[in-house]
């Protein structure tokens, strides 16, 4: 497959679905990456006829949804790393409904985010932490393959305490060892890690899953200072097929600018088209 370009949903925030996934089809975008509170408060309130269309409206456009991401917001009372074991099965048993969800809507990718999710209770340790969580992955990876979903955790410097940058994410996925926990690259996170760009790429290597394009202002890609070249170039040195992914924070220059202006910068970069 060759390289692709996605949207992450929650940009376009007062569209309906499917006014936003036709302007994303329309301005060139392959794919969609969805944040499930966009859709419903809580993943088990989406029924199988609204999981149906949501996939359909996709495919009437011929745009794939890649995964989701921003699990973990919503609802309340969830987190990964707790020591109450009630709080961590309360949400194990969310994190497989999530898997659910997104192999119902055709995804692939489950980006674990959620720095507020995950970071460290007080009076925890990391290392007590680390274990809880990989004993979580190790229960709930099984159902993941079962349903051809991939985890990608996401390394967050300055926003959590928890594998907050790429190398922990790295010997996360090393230490749990299986091929559907994985990692990915957001932009942003590897400029607040003072990662180049082409680094960051080859420090995760054959883990690398998914990328998130924005700029170090939060903005799309393209829209500040962020060079994205290095980056492009150690993609396809590695040879990775799958989504490029905008996903923004700032969304104050508006939906239609956000998505054309970055899908432009990102053809230019990556495909070398002017």
């Amino acid at each position: 497959m060759a390289l692709q370009f996605a949207i992450c949903n929650e940009v376009f925030q007062s569209w309906s679905l499917e006014q936003a996934l036709c302007f994303i089809r329309q301005t060139g975008y392959d794919g969609v990456e969805i944040a499930p509170f966009t859709l419903a408060q809580r993943a088990d309130q989406i029924t199988s006829a609204q999981r149906a269309m949501v996939r359909q409206i996709a495919a009437d456009q011929n745009l794939e949804i890649v995964g989701m991401h921003w699990l973990l917001v919503g609802p309340t009372g969830l987190h990964l790393t707790d020591p109450n074991p009630q709080i961590r099965q309360a949400t194990k048993g969310y994190l497989e409904e999530l898997i659910g969800l997104c192999q119902d809507l055709g995804g692939r990718i489950l980006v674990v985010g959620s720095p507020k999710q995950r970071s460290l209770v007080v009076g925890d340790t990391y290392e007590k932490a680390w274990e809880r969580t990989k004993n979580l992955f190790f229960d709930l990876l099984p159902a993941a393959e079962k349903a051809g979903v991939i985890f990608c955790i996401e390394a967050l410097p300055g926003e959590t305490d928890f594998i907050p940058s790429l190398k922990e994410a790295v010997r996360f996925v090393k230490e749990v060892n299986h091929p559907c926990l994985q990692t990915m690259v957001d932009v942003k996170s590897a400029c607040a890690e003072s990662l180049p760009l082409d680094e960051a790429v080859r420090l995760v290597g054959p883990h690398l899953r998914h990328l998130h394009a924005n700029d170090a202002n939060r903005q799309g890609p393209g829209m500040g200072a962020t060079d994205l070249r290095p980056l492009a170039q150690a993609v396809k040195e590695l040879n990775y097929s799958g989504f490029v992914s905008v996903e923004v924070f700032d969304f104050s220059p508006g939906p239609e600018r956000i998505a054309v202006e970055s899908l432009r910068y990102l053809r230019q970069v990556f495909l070398g088209f002017e």
